[in-house]
């Protein structure tokens, strides 16, 4: 049994002040820079001028009152955000599925500096982004952008930095730091994404109570407030008892646009979708002699596919079809006459605002049996059948069934290797209303790659040729998770893998004539050595050591990879390897770029490829024969082929 040790100390009043006043006056507690022994902490502070404030009976003058949301490290999180890169992103065939062939990218490493290399090539590209980011619960683990590099064993031994060099740091609610930690990475990132977006492009965001209201402030600033659309709740079936005081059973999707003006409203109309499926089950269940309960039990049944579940509310039935009913009222409507209820002979009750239709159209209503009587101490209500072809703006309030997808874990996988997924039909109906068939999709926090999953099932649906890009940080699994123990050793190796057998199950399902591929890349340095960024580190001497630019451990794909990103190029575009006068050359969408990296690259060579006309082309500065055979291959392509644009690395 424990037994409760005396502490020895003093009490610090320091401390004990400072919670009665932040009892007293929440408003006035904030967060602020502390000089240590130690260094700079952000630690939880007075706002000594709001309290002023709160005790005086006159305006007290201060700082320049502006409406905006600030925290320590804001400054430094929009730097962060316009600092260049020097990294780069490297090819791995050995875990892609058709690499030269497909158009989806999945992408290992912080989502930060691979956000930061897509700017170029992704620039107004992007249609749609879905992230699911850390939800700052307290238990979450935070990006850290800005740190030393100083005692990197320590970093990784207290599990505050993984072995791919990436620092995570626990982010409990005790800490000081709590909010402005969170605001500080989530801001450099939805900057860089912004960029990306199409001029109709969306950005939709998971988010839970923690940070929602940060969250909206934030997004005001960086997409602007009036390109707000929704904040969509998600009622789901899973319960989170916080503070043991509510369970919680819903989270909410933020929505912003790059600009609202410009969005298709046509795309966005698709709240009775499979209305059709629903009045077609429902003739089909008539003619088989059902009763009318019976034909709406399997109704019901149906409205438990995610698929169907946004129609749910359509919940009733008769003999002309299925349908909910809807309100009989308006305010300031008329009161001085009643309907008389069929069933029990009685007038029905007024409503309190009054009838929404005159006495002429209740009684039309009436003759044609679109009235609603329920509780007969309630007033009637109109009936509103579910047609296949009205077409509505989404609702706001969504219900999707978690446990589907958890039942799609245990047959795919035999056993939960993922907690707390996004529901597969909600992603799939969010990328549905927001989205073409032949848009580009961003998910920079994909965790298991849910929307990956559904960007295949949409596809198969509507033969659509979405593109999905999927960037994910390779956190490592917990050593008693079942990931672990399915031999999943980090997150990265569970998004690749569901992929896969999502792409295997749609395509055996459907033989849909899809892509069902993806590239692979990771996030690493630079393929060139450390003096072609930065030579005024090296002498005169060293030099010779770096004869050719390139780190000797790269290949032509990882070289391949970084050109195209230097030259704005996507990294989804088709990739062809061919020969010609004995050398390799990648042939990037056709003619769009050639590359060779191979030696001995001479005028021979130059007037095979001037033929074909790329557009681009490049070589390693090292691979040409002589300094001589450099010039001349220049000159002739000049010549052969003037709309060539040539450069080296």
């Amino acid at each position: 049994m424990d037994t409760e040790k005396l502490d020895l100390k003093t009490p610090d009043l320091v401390n004990e002040n400072f919670e009665k006043l932040a009892a007293l006056f929440p408003n006035c507690v904030t967060e602020s820079k502390i000089e240590t022994a130690t260094g700079t902490e952000l630690r939880r502070s007075i706002d000594f001028d709001l309290l002023k404030q709160e005790l005086s009976h006159a305006v007290v003058e201060g700082n320049k009152e502006r409406y905006r949301l600030e925290w320590p490290g804001k400054r430094e999180a929009i730097v962060t955000a316009n600092l260049p890169t020097t990294k780069t992103l490297r090819p791995v065939r050995e875990d892609s599925v058709d690499f030269d062939n497909t158009e989806n990218l999945y992408i290992e490493g912080d989502n930060l500096e691979v956000l930061k290399l897509l700017q170029e090539s992704y620039l107004g590209r992007i249609k749609m982004i879905y992230i699911d980011p850390p939800y700052n619960t307290g238990k979450d683990f935070v990006y850290k952008d800005n740190f030393s590099k100083d005692a990197q064993e320590e970093l990784i031994e207290s599990g505050q930095k993984d072995e791919y060099n990436q620092r995570l740091v626990a982010n409990p609610e005790t800490s000081g730091r709590y909010h402005s930690d969170w605001l500080s990475m989530m801001y450099p990132r939805l900057k860089l994404a912004r960029n990306l977006l199409t001029q109709d492009g969306v950005i939709f965001i998971s988010i839970d109570d923690n940070e929602m209201h940060h969250l909206r402030k934030v997004c005001d600033e960086i997409f602007g407030e009036y390109n707000f659309v929704a904040q969509f709740i998600h009622k789901n079936n899973s319960n989170k008892n916080q503070a043991n005081l509510v369970s919680v059973s819903c989270e909410y999707f933020l929505c912003y646009s790059r600009v609202i003006d410009v969005l298709n409203k046509e795309i966005w109309r698709i709240e009775k979708k499979g209305a059709k499926d629903i009045v077609k089950a429902f003739n089909q269940l008539k003619k088989q002699g059902l009763e009318l309960d019976e034909v709406l039990d399997e109704i019901k049944d149906l409205y438990k596919r995610p698929k169907y579940a946004h129609l749910s509310r359509w919940n009733k039935i008769d003999e002309k079809g299925v349908f909910m009913d809807d309100n009989l009222s308006r305010e300031g409507g008329a009161k001085d006459y009643t309907v008389i209820n069929p069933v029990t002979g009685k007038p029905c009750p007024i409503p309190p605002r009054g009838w929404a239709k005159s006495k002429d159209e209740l009684e039309k209503l009436l003759e044609d049996d679109m009235i609603y009587f329920g509780d007969p101490s309630t007033p009637p209500r109109i009936k509103s059948y579910l047609t296949g072809e009205d077409l509505s703006v989404p609702d706001s309030f969504w219900y999707i069934d978690n446990s589907i997808d958890t039942r799609w874990q245990k047959q795919t996988f035999n056993s939960l290797i993922f907690e707390n997924p996004k529901p597969l039909e909600l992603i799939r109906l969010i990328m549905e209303m927001s989205s073409e068939k032949d848009s580009i999709v961003l998910d920079f926090f994909s965790g298991s790659a849910t929307s990956a999953h559904a960007t295949f099932q949409l596809n198969s649906e509507d033969s659509g040729k979405r593109k999905f890009i999927q960037v994910q940080l390779p956190e490592k699994t917990d050593e008693k998770s079942e990931a672990f123990k399915a031999g999943f050793k980090n997150i990265c190796e569970i998004g690749k893998e569901r992929i896969r057998r999502a792409a295997k199950k749609i395509k055996e399902e459907t033989n849909a004539n899809i892509d069902y591929g993806f590239r692979v890349y990771r996030l690493d340095s630079s393929n060139m050595q450390d003096v072609f960024y930065k030579p005024q580190e090296y002498q005169q001497a060293n030099l010779d050591l770096f004869a050719d630019n390139v780190k000797p451990d790269r290949t032509a794909d990882d070289l391949l990879a970084q050109v195209m990103l230097d030259w704005g190029l996507p990294l989804s575009l088709k990739i062809e390897q061919v020969d010609v006068a004995g050398k390799k050359i990648f042939k990037v969408a056709e003619n769009s770029l050639y590359a060779c990296f191979d030696n001995g690259i001479d005028e021979d060579f130059a007037k095979a490829i001037a033929q074909d006309a790329p557009l681009r082309v490049v070589f390693r500065d090292s691979g040409f024969k002589d300094d001589t055979a450099k010039v001349n291959v220049k000159q002739l392509l000049k010549q052969l082929s003037p709309k060539t644009e040539m450069k080296v690395i």
